[in-house]
């Protein structure tokens, strides 16, 4: 969020992002000489994903689109549908497969 605090009250998700972003600005530029910004480049593409998830949305569409592909070049009949791929196993969303799949299975049962 805007404001710095999670949605519990607490620090955002982001903010140790934020903070080593701020730690990498503040050791590598000074008033004078700004240049040393530069340095901070791979700490502010990983401060503006964890903002805006823009690198795993591109990875899970190529995902989809490669399953697409190959669902097409060779169909099979218990394959589960393109829809299922969506969090690519991470941060414990294994749940989550789990119950996407089964709720696709039912769909198809009943």
């Amino acid at each position: 969020m805007a404001s710095g605090y999670g949605l519990a009250g607490g620090p955002s998700r982001c903010f140790p992002f934020w903070q080593d972003l701020l730690a990498c600005y503040v050791v590598n530029t000074t008033a004078d000489d700004v240049s040393g910004g530069k340095k901070c480049l791979p700490v502010m593409e990983d401060y503006y994903e964890c903002l805006h998830h823009k690198k795993e949305a591109t990875r899970t569409r190529a995902l989809q689109h490669a399953y697409r592909r190959a669902l097409a070049a060779h169909p099979r009949e218990d394959m589960p549908p393109p829809g299922t791929i969506r969090n690519l196993g991470l941060l414990g969303k294994e749940d989550d497969t789990r119950a996407v799949l089964e709720s696709e299975k039912a769909k198809k049962q009943g």
